[in-house]
């Protein structure tokens, strides 16, 4: 049988642990610590949070131990509302918004790691390149032939509306394709959840004028394909998306235009 280990400078350590000492509702945090600069392994530090004194997010004991506790620690946060993305790690077992994860939904200790499949920068900040060329890629504003109209916006209806409104609603946190098995074997070629369900966004925009380009550039066994129905995506989205969906809908163009 075969035995597949990693390598021996990927293998986890213990780390530290820094204790709440005197305070009596402690909630424990085990966080995933790497720094590049080392040379180190990957270690998990153990941090006691006094519940008392700290917000109820993820994010906030987060921010609590950067500031009280350890400052070397460090993460990406910004609008503390789930609408930037730039929290998304995993918690608990599950890829998710640290901002909108509150402390109480976990039980027992609560373990951080960075977004799975993905290379770390530092501790729990994932290099983010690839998935950002990825969605460059589809081109994703309006492409249009035909000029404006001079006097208005480009109209269209409630109806036209609707059907763009959940993929808008993305905040490209690629919370869906690290959790995608699809993408961690075939992240170079395959774009993944978040990106095909933005390319479906603009594909089925009224007002874009591009939509054979864009499926022709999709038009590929690994672009789209690769797609298995895992759904994965669907069922970690922390903004209640359905990549899935929209996948199998750009699959029924592709084959609907073949007709």
């Amino acid at each position: 049988m075969a035995e597949f280990r990693l390598p021996s400078n990927s293998r986890m350590t213990d780390g530290k642990t820094w204790s709440a000492n005197g305070a009596s509702n402690i909630k424990r945090f085990r966080i995933y610590r790497w720094d590049p600069d080392t040379g180190d392994n990957p270690r998990v530090d153990t941090y006691e949070v006094d519940m008392d004194t700290c917000g109820p997010m993820v994010l906030d004991a987060l921010i609590k131990i950067k500031n009280e506790i350890d400052p070397t620690l460090t993460f990406r946060r910004s609008c503390r509302e789930g609408i930037c993305g730039s929290c998304a790690m995993n918690i608990d077992g599950t890829n998710t918004l640290a901002c909108i994860k509150g402390c109480d939904e976990v039980s027992g200790d609560v373990a951080i790691y960075p977004l799975p499949h993905m290379p770390v920068v530092k501790d729990l900040v994932p290099d983010l390149s690839q998935f950002y060329a990825q969605y460059a890629s589809i081109k994703p504003w309006i492409r249009t032939q035909t000029p404006a109209p001079p006097d208005r916006e480009r109209l269209q209806s409630p109806e036209d509306q609707a059907l763009i409104d959940e993929p808008s609603a993305c905040i490209l946190c690629a919370c869906c394709s690290t959790s995608c098995p699809s993408y961690w074997w075939n992240g170079d070629r395959y774009l993944g959840p978040a990106v095909l369900l933005q390319a479906y966004r603009w594909i089925v925009d009224s007002r874009d004028e591009a939509t054979g380009e864009r499926l022709d550039e999709l038009e590929d066994p690994f672009k789209l394909y690769r797609c298995h129905t895992i759904m994965n995506c669907t069922r970690t989205c922390p903004k209640g998306l359905n990549p899935a969906k929209a996948i199998a809908e750009i699959k029924k163009l592709m084959l609907e235009r073949q007709l």
